[in-house]
């Protein structure tokens, strides 16, 4: 299986502009810049399309793990929040933080928080930044 994106710049790093696209047509043209990057201009960009993977990538991977344990989650909802910091080698992603609030009908705390923890530490997008990035997780039955 392969995924692609693409990028497209034009001009210099502060006063250049690109464009990101994806293969299924869900991000088309859209824009990232200097200002999108490190400031609040509108746009997107690289940072925080790593976030959306792994909020959804962790997601799916703990409904994976709540039907292990024969659970069926009614919502599962995921906030990711990365720290992107400047460091002796350049920016860096330096964090993640997960927040997921699930609604699991017939779910201890106990298997929630296992199927939580396993998630966490097996899906590809974590283990990704296995070693180098601090993924820390709260997650909490509703």
């Amino acid at each position: 299986m392969e995924r692609t994106a693409s990028a497209v710049w034009h001009g210099g790093l502060k006063d250049g502009k690109g464009v990101i696209s994806t293969q299924s047509g869900v991000l088309k043209e859209t824009q990232y810049s200097f200002s999108t990057r490190f400031e609040n201009g509108i746009g997107t960009n690289p940072e925080e399309l790593i976030a959306a993977a792994h909020a959804g990538c962790f997601t799916m991977a703990l409904s994976a793990q709540l039907g292990q344990a024969n659970l069926t989650p009614e919502s599962l909802e995921t906030t990711a929040k990365l720290k992107f910091d400047k460091t002796d080698a350049g920016f860096t992603i330096t964090a993640i933080h997960l927040t997921t609030r699930a609604k699991v009908p017939g779910a201890s705390e106990a298997a929630f928080e296992t199927a939580a923890e396993n998630a966490k530490a097996g899906c590809p997008i974590s283990r990704l930044f296995k070693g180098n990035t601090e993924i820390t997780l709260d997650a909490k039955l509703t």
